[in-house]
């Protein structure tokens, strides 16, 4: 039972981590920065990359 509210909310924090990311990703000033120095937020990346993680470690606690 445990396991299973655990996964449950490593998976809710996952995706809230991904839509951030993504969100950092997509805003204005990361897309110029993007166009001029091809540079991409280390926040976007963190984000993105630890929300699947989450998702990923949520899920298998799940099973």
């Amino acid at each position: 039972m445990n396991k299973k509210i655990i996964g449950v909310v490593l998976v809710i924090i996952g995706v809230a981590l991904a839509v951030w990311g993504y969100n950092i990703y997509d805003s204005a000033g990361s897309q110029i920065g993007r166009a001029f120095s091809g540079y991409t937020p280390l926040e976007a990346w963190g984000g993105m990359v630890g929300g699947a993680i989450c998702i990923v470690l949520g899920v298998f606690k799940i099973k």
